[in-house]
């Protein structure tokens, strides 16, 4: 579907796109010209202990399947080696132009795609007290990239920087208000899955695009985004990924009573971040799995309990977005469990009748792209995301400006 949108590049050439996280990399060639075109497209996994690349071409054919073996430090750089190797081989690569990298955390500052140089370095760094989670992964390949392809083009596509749209009212917490200057706010993330779905809705339903449509980027990480004609003006995540939506094995919302309470009770910090963020969500109700696909396949209590809990949370958290809209006009499910989980969609949807929602259970069960009955009052949709390519878009439109 990558090739039906046009990109914003104008010249010949190829773009890879990074998304990395603590041990893995998930990546994507693009060929750019009046549009965006994927010659390779992959992910290697368990980064740090024993690498495992597995890349598709355009087609959906597999071209590689390593596995190697590499100690200490140097896992990243070998990994990074071997990608970089493949791509110099893609059949339909001539010359690779740019690297984009997908930065989880941009702070308030960071509101568009920005070239990487070594005074930006630092300022990067920066960020990491921000999002101690995600960054480090983040900027980890920068320094590989400059290292193994010297001087080449590196653009930062901030996860945060879509959502700079957002009212002011919707970015506070009420805390005293020298903290919001010191960056504590709501900055909302996925930007990146949120932006492409946006462009793919001005590309293929324009009319719907322009009218208030909640996106639902539902995998192991989850958040929803409320768009006004095409712009943010509302999301669940605040200054980290942990607050909103129940996750795979994150916790969403919760009071900070209960922060304080584990304090209190002898939990160090470090034990509660790693409950919050690693044994919580999915995984912490169910005591099962975080994953989805496990639980729905369990007769297990506890199992049904969590995937209850999982979709009463998403139709909640939709009320809220509706409200920050004032209504709502469409409904697009998106990312791993938004795309390829049904019984999810619906027991979803069937918690928002009260919006004059009305599912097609047919369509719904075929994952079709639209699933929503002519009778339905809101327009529901199932459309992939894209990360990578929103990052080749970006990539394409920097390095190709004037």
């Amino acid at each position: 579907m990558v090739g039906a949108l046009r990109s914003n590049g104008t010249d010949q050439g190829s773009v890879l796109s990074l998304n990395a996280g603590s041990s893995s990399l998930k990546f994507a060639l693009f060929v750019g010209g009046s549009k965006l075109h994927t010659l390779l497209r992959g992910e290697i996994s368990e980064i740090g202990s024993a690498p495992h690349l597995v890349a598709r071409d355009g087609a959906g054919n597999v071209v590689a399947d390593q596995n190697w073996s590499v100690e200490g430090e140097q896992t990243f750089a070998a990994a990074l080696d071997a990608l970089l190797r493949l791509v110099d081989n893609t059949p339909g690569h001539d010359q690779l132009r740019a690297v984009g990298h997908r930065i989880v955390h941009g702070g308030a500052d960071h509101i568009l795609p920005e070239r990487i140089t070594p005074a930006q370095l630092p300022a990067l760094d920066a960020l990491i007290a921000l999002d101690p989670i995600h960054m480090p992964h983040n900027i980890a390949p920068i320094t590989a990239v400059e290292k193994a392809r010297p001087g080449i083009d590196q653009i930062a596509c901030f996860d945060t920087a879509f959502h700079h749209t957002v009212p002011l009212v919707a970015q506070r917490f009420a805390l005293p208000r020298a903290l919001f200057d010191a960056g504590v706010r709501r900055y909302g993330f996925h930007g990146l899955s949120f932006e492409y779905i946006a462009r793919r809705l001005a590309d293929e339903l324009p009319a719907l695009s322009q009218r208030r449509v909640i996106v639902a980027h539902l995998g192991a990480g989850a958040s929803l985004c409320a768009l006004d004609k095409g712009a943010s003006i509302a999301n669940t995540f605040g200054i980290s990924v942990l607050d909103g939506l129940m996750m795979a094995t994150r916790c969403g919302s919760l009071d900070p009573g209960a922060i304080l309470y584990l304090a209190r009770l002898g939990h160090s910090l470090t034990d509660i971040e790693d409950m919050l963020y690693n044994r919580s969500g999915l995984l912490g109700v169910s005591g099962i799995s975080g994953d989805i696909r496990v639980l729905l396949a369990s007769n297990d209590p506890n199992a049904r309990e969590a995937v209850e809990l999982f979709t009463y949370r998403i139709a909640l958290e939709i009320g809220a977005m509706a409200s920050a809209l004032g209504g709502v006009d469409g409904i697009v499910f998106t990312a791993g469990i938004g795309q390829h989980a049904p019984v999810i969609r619906a027991a979803v949807c069937e918690r928002l009748a009260w919006l004059g929602l009305r599912l097609d259970h047919v369509a719904n069960d075929c994952n079709a792209y639209c699933i929503s009955t002519k009778a339905s009052q809101v327009d529901v949709r199932v459309i992939a995301t894209d990360e990578e390519a929103m990052i080749a878009f970006h990539v394409l439109a920097m390095i190709n400006r004037p």
